[in-house]
């Protein structure tokens, strides 16, 4: 019997919210060694600035940093912001690899969370915002921010 549970969050790169403006997403696997599955768990572990390589056609996320497991013996020598391989369709590959050579678009993880007993990435295509973009959406945040103000207050 399967448990149905829901996709918990561990982890969100809040910073490409406001960065990136979002195309499209994917969900993917990614591949971790036991100590990191135990950080994960644990919570230890950053997003802010990592991005997704496509090295020869594989995906790889670089500058995810995940605390070594506290009880480990060498956990000097282990590398936290390795490069970790990320499994995505083939057909979704090949899509990102023509958006990459088309220029302007970045392809960002922006949360890390468990969908079950597995972790999921959740992957963005997406396209730089300019500095005006970015004040449109503050602009936008605050607005929206005070009507929902007043309308709980005249409520």
């Amino acid at each position: 019997m399967k448990n149905n549970m829901k996709d918990t969050i561990i982890t969100k790169n809040k910073k490409a919210y406001f960065d990136y403006e979002i195309l499209d997403s994917w969900e993917a696997g990614i591949e971790l060694f036991w100590h990191e599955v135990k950080s994960l768990r644990a919570g230890h572990v950053n997003l802010k600035g990592s991005y997704i390589s496509l090295l020869s056609g594989t995906p790889y996320i670089k500058s995810m940093h995940v605390t070594p497991w506290k009880t480990l013996v060498n956990r000097q020598n282990l590398p936290g912001d390795r490069d970790r391989k990320i499994f995505l369709h083939k057909k979704t590959i090949v899509q990102l690899l023509s958006k990459q050579k088309e220029g302007g678009f970045a392809i960002i993880p922006l949360e890390l969370y468990f969908k079950g007993s597995l972790i999921k990435l959740r992957v963005w295509l997406c396209k730089w915002r300019k500095e005006y973009d970015k004040k449109q959406v503050l602009k936008e945040r605050t607005l929206d921010k005070e009507a929902k103000m007043m309308m709980k207050k005249f409520l």
